[in-house]
Order: structure tokens, then C-alpha cells, then sequence
């Protein structure tokens, strides 16, 4: 496997394919993920559960031949609500080299996906970034995360990404705190959106589709609508409403662990998410809305390590097909 490129990171050096002292993300949590797992769970090989078509994302993402894709294990968060837990804090999925994520990249792209979406992938950057180089993709890359990123780091991905696709879910400490473990989690994230904006100040097209650009998701909670709304009115106050787009979702599904919180253990009321959308559109804010029919598990794609595993040789699937008729 060849090496990782060195990087200068916060005053530290990565190389080779360990993080010593990791500084990626937020938690700063120094671990050497060479010997064991940072915060995020993720050692210093890539962990993949599914690389693929989506369909699901914002109309201007998906487009008609849909996104590609690429979901990466851990993270570091770790939100009660998570529809992603079996990726995020179980830690499904199948390591694979740079080498092999940018063949996957390369297949992806010939596949005739619009664009290339990286799906929670801070704990990965200095590998996700050698990938990259290999592949050169000629179609947007889009970062895909929670909102909870290091300006430090968001750095090194300049020039690489086309789209941001951030989360800001949370504007009170003591909500994140509680649903994330991350009491800084807005003033993160506030951060980081900012610096996502300096990089891609502008929403740019190309037949009908983002090319490049920044769109930030918010998420609406139960019960957590005054949060929200708050949060609607930094994002009028701090970013230009003709330079970006708001997904507001309406998708939130209650999972298992929101039992411990019966008061996430519900579904948003169409009040809370109208009250949340007419505060939007009153100051001016451009994008995108669902109904709330869309707080369906079928937007959760299944991990099966779809487009991971390698292609097996055309004779053996051949071979196999023959024995399955066989029986």
C-alpha cells in the first residue's frame, strides 16, 4: 500500500498511514489510532459500509441519476437519534486502502452518478485525500457531515471539495450536550459552517445541478423548536441568503436508544415544523422543505457493503450462477 502523504496538521505531523495524536476532529482526543481507536471508534485504516447510488438527497444533489454515495464507519459524534448507528457507533463495515476507495471513486463516477458524496468522513481526511489524488475525479465532491468539524481541518480539504453538506443541529449547549455529548457543539459548528462558506462563497450550477456551493441541513427535534428557530435566525444574520441553501427536514424518526428520552421518543408535530419553515421563508432563507410523510426508514439505505466488496471475475460469477440453478 503506498504511503499517506505527510501533512502538516495543528503543529504535528501525520505519516504513513498512522494518526498519531490525532487532532482531526473536535474531540481532540490525541489518541494514536495506529495502536487504538480514537474517539470516533476508527483506527487508521478506512472503514467503508456501503458505496452507491442514493437517490434521497437534496433534488439539486440527486438529480435523476442520483448521488454517489460513500459511507464511512464511526464518527464523531455520537447523536441519541442516530438513524445511522450500526455505521456510526457499532462500527460495520470493511476496511479498504486509498488504492481501493478511489477505484471505488472511479466506479462510481462511470457509473453515471452526478456527483461524489462523502459521507461522514473527518476521521479518514489525510486517506480519503490520497484517494482522491489517485482518482481525479472529474464530477463535485461533496462533504457530507454532521456540522461538527475543526476549521483546522476543514483546511486540508480545500480545493477538494466542491459541495459542503453540513448538519447545524443544535444552537443550545445544553440540547447538544445532552443528545451529543458535545456542549460546543454550535460554537463548532457555527465555526466551521463559516469556514465552509469562505470556500465555496457562492452556489454555482450546471444543468440544473449544484456543481458547487454550500447547503446546510437542520434537522427539526421534538419539543426542540424554539432551538430551531434560533438557528434560523443565525444563519440569516451570518451568511448572505442568495450564497447558500437550507435543507429543512421533517424526516426525524424516533430509534431504540430514544427511550432513555421520551421526549425525542416521538415524531415532530406538523406545528413545530411548519412554525420552523415560516421563520425560514419570513427572513428570506432559499432551499429546500419535506413533508412530513418523508420521516420514513426507507431514507436510511441499508449497510450491506454494497460497492465495497470487489467485483468478483465475470467466470465465477457465472460458475456460482450455475451451482444456485443446480440445486
Amino acid at each position: 500500500m503506498a504511503e499517506i502523504p505527510e501533512m502538516c496538521y495543528d503543529g504535528r505531523r501525520m505519516e504513513g498511514s498512522a494518526l498519531n495524536g490525532c487532532m482531526l476532529c473536535p474531540r481532540a482526543c490525541g489518541a494514536d489510532r495506529s495502536v487504538s481507536p480514537g474517539f470516533c471508534g476508527m483506527g487508521t485504516q478506512i472503514r467503508l459500509a456501503r458505496a452507491a447510488k442514493h437517490l434521497w438527497e437534496e433534488p439539486c444533489i440527486s438529480g435523476t441519476n442520483g448521488s454517489g454515495t460513500v459511507f464511512f464507519s464511526g464518527c464523531t459524534l455520537g447523536c441519541v437519534f442516530c438513524q445511522n448507528r450500526k455505521i456510526s457507533r457499532e462500527g460495520f463495515g470493511m476496511e479498504v486502502s486509498p488504492e481501493r476507495l478511489s477505484e471505488i471513486l472511479t466506479q462510481l463516477e462511470q457509473s453515471g452518478v452526478h456527483n461524489l458524496n462523502l459521507v461522514t468522513p473527518t476521521h479518514f481526511t489525510p486517506q480519503i485525500l490520497q484517494a482522491l489524488s489517485l482518482a481525479k475525479p472529474g464530477i463535485p465532491v461533496v462533504m457530507n457531515c454532521g456540522g461538527y468539524e475543526r476549521v483546522e481541518t476543514l483546511r486540508l480539504w480545500e480545493g477538494s471539495i466542491d459541495i459542503y453538506l453540513p448538519d447545524l443541529k443544535y444552537f443550545s449547549p445544553a440540547l447538544s450536550q445532552k443528545y451529543s455529548g458535545a456542549a460546543d457543539y454550535f460554537a463548532v459548528a457555527s465555526r466551521a459552517i463559516l469556514e465552509m462558506h469562505r470556500q465555496q462563497p457562492r452556489l454555482v450550477y450546471s444543468g440544473g445541478l449544484l456543481s458547487r456551493g454550500l447547503i446546510v441541513r437542520h434537522l427539526v427535534l421534538p419539543g426542540c423548536m424554539r432551538d430551531s428557530l434560533r438557528l434560523m435566525d443565525w444563519l440569516h444574520d451570518n451568511l448572505p441568503a442568495d450564497s447558500f441553501l437550507l435543507s429543512l427536514m421533517s424526516q426525524y424518526t424516533p430509534t431504540p436508544a430514544c427511550k432513555a428520552f421520551p421526549e425525542l421518543d416521538r415524531r415532530i408535530t406538523t406545528y413545530e415544523y411548519e412554525t420552523v419553515a415560516d421563520r425560514a421563508r419570513t427572513l428570506g432563507l432559499q432551499g429546500f422543505g419535506q413533508e412530513r410523510r418523508s420521516a420514513r426508514e426507507e431514507y436510511t439505505p441499508p449497510f450491506d457493503l454494497e460497492g465495497v466488496l470487489p467485483e468478483k471475475p465475470q467466470s465465477q460469477q457465472e460458475h456460482q450462477s450455475i451451482n444456485r440453478d443446480s440445486l
